[in-house]
Parts: C-alpha cells; structure tokens; sequence
C-alpha cells in the first residue's frame, strides 16, 4: 500500500515503528484519529475532519500538539505528494505516551502522526447488512463524541458477528433499542420519498459526510427527517443506504435477507455528493 506519513517533523515512505508495550497508547487504548478523503486532487470537509480531530483528543483530556489549521497544512502538503489521480485516505491520529499511576492519560504525553495512503472508493455495487445483537454505548459509558479507536472493537464484533451469517454489515441499535447506525458508517433509509436518518444522540457518532449529505438534500427540496428510528421500521423501507467518509454513499441492497433496490434517495445522496465536491477546489 503506498503512503506517504509525517511524525516528528519529518515525511517519510514507510511507516514508521513508534509505539512500544509500555505506550499508554498501545496497552489501554489512549487514541484518537480523524479519516478524511482525498479523492483524485479534492480534499471534501478537510478542515472539518482536522477540527474533529482536535475535539476528539480533547474529549479523551489529550492535550493536542498540533492545530487543526497545522494539521490541515499537513494533510494538504501529503495529499499533493501522492499526485492528482490517487484516492487516498487521510488519517490524523493523537495518541498519549505515558500514564499517571495505573490507567490515566498524561496528557502531556500526546503525540501526533499523520498517515496518508492509496484507498481507492469502492465500487457502486452494494452491500448486504443484518440487525446485530449488541448496541451502541451512552455517552456516561464510553466516549462516543469523539472518534476514539477504542469505540471501534464494538462495531468490529458486531460486523463479525453478522458476517458470520452471510452479511456484509451490521445494524447497531442505541441502548434505548432504537436504531442507531451501521457498524461502520451512518444509517439511513427512505421511504415514500422521505430521506430519515437516526437522530444524533450522543451514542453515535454523527458523521461529516452524514451532515453534508443532510444538507444537500434540504437545499435540493429533498425532505429529510432527523429522528428516532425503530427497528421495524427498517423492516418496511423502501431503500437503505450509508453514507460515510470512506465509501461516501453506498447502497444496502439487501437486508435481513430482504432483497432491495438501489432506490432514487440514495442515488440522489451520491449525485448530490460528487457534484458538490467537484464545485470545491481542487488541491492537486
């Protein structure tokens, strides 16, 4: 996988080795990382992913090294080091070094790294999804306001688990029993018309790319609806798709072994989507 990766003041074509097993970071899971996407020269919400990362560290009491205007600098100077036609993914990580007494953070420890590498989008084909039995922590028992990796085990079971029974994803309920997202990407669905999506909570993370798509509907006259979402309602929509930064829009094209249609909405979100980011400006 080529990329390019900056830490400590320096580029480098290898990624480099720097945690050890008595980094707070590697044995009790002190990490935060932002994922944008630079997608052959556009960088779409760059900033907004770099400011995310600066909340997400210190949501997790990092003390954040970098700025999110040094860190967009960082990624914009990566992504032109990569060439104009590449799909990358762009990757700004905090992590914390040492511990006060057994499991606390230093924050005075936080270090910064920034990967950039070849991600191309995938294809516009689908993919099949299935409830999955484990939910969404609160917001009192993990910290699910910030993109922390250490959320990221939960969704990882629960997309194992449905995997395991011929699925491709998993659909996450809230602690309340309400829909909440997709194991890795946000929910959405239709129906006679009307594009809903679970309302942000504070147990999942509301997505950059799930805000853009929201806002494009409305300035389209598309009706959208933020609320919550029951699982049987899953069950009667007319299309489901995700949207996320690293397949921006794709189609769930079956679900609970229903077979479905890619539906008007969700070709709509990535039309709209692409059109958009091509009116941004270009960085490559």
């Amino acid at each position: 996988m080529a990329g390019v990766y900056w830490y400590g003041g320096v580029w480098m074509s290898e990624e480099p080795k720097i945690l050890g097993p008595m980094d707070h970071a590697f044995w009790l899971g002190s990490v935060i990382f932002d994922g944008a996407r630079a997608i052959r020269g556009y960088a779409p919400d760059l900033e907004l992913h770099c400011a995310r990362s600066i909340r997400s560290a210190l949501a997790l009491n990092m003390r954040p090294t970098r700025t999110a205007e040094e860190i967009a600098a960082l990624c914009r100077e990566g992504i032109r080091r990569m060439g104009p036609d590449a799909e990358l993914y762009v990757r700004p990580m905090f992590f914390v070094r040492s511990g006060l007494g057994a499991a606390r953070p230093d924050p005075s420890s936080t270090d910064f790294i920034l990967a950039i590498y070849d991600a191309p989008l995938p294809p516009w084909a689908g993919f099949s999804a299935m409830m999955a039995p484990f939910r969404r922590a609160a917001i009192d028992m993990a910290p699910t306001d910030a993109k922390a990796s250490c959320l990221y085990p939960n969704g990882s079971r629960a997309a194992a688990w449905v995997q395991e029974r011929g699925a491709d994803n998993a659909v996450m309920c809230d602690p309340a029993g309400n829909v909440a997202e997709f194991a890795s990407a946000n929910l959405w669905f239709g129906k006679n018309g009307v594009a809903i999506t679970p309302v942000a909570n504070h147990t999942f993370l509301a997505g950059i790319t799930r805000k853009r798509i929201m806002g494009l509907f409305r300035e389209a006259g598309v009706p959208v609806e933020e609320r919550a979402v029951s699982v049987a309602e899953l069950e009667e929509a007319d299309e489901i798709f995700s949207t996320g930064n690293y397949a921006k829009v794709q189609p769930c094209t079956r679900y609970n072994g229903r077979e479905m249609q890619i539906g008007p909405l969700t070709t709509r979100a990535r039309e709209l989507y692409f059109n958009w980011m091509e009116t941004t400006p270009k960085l490559v």
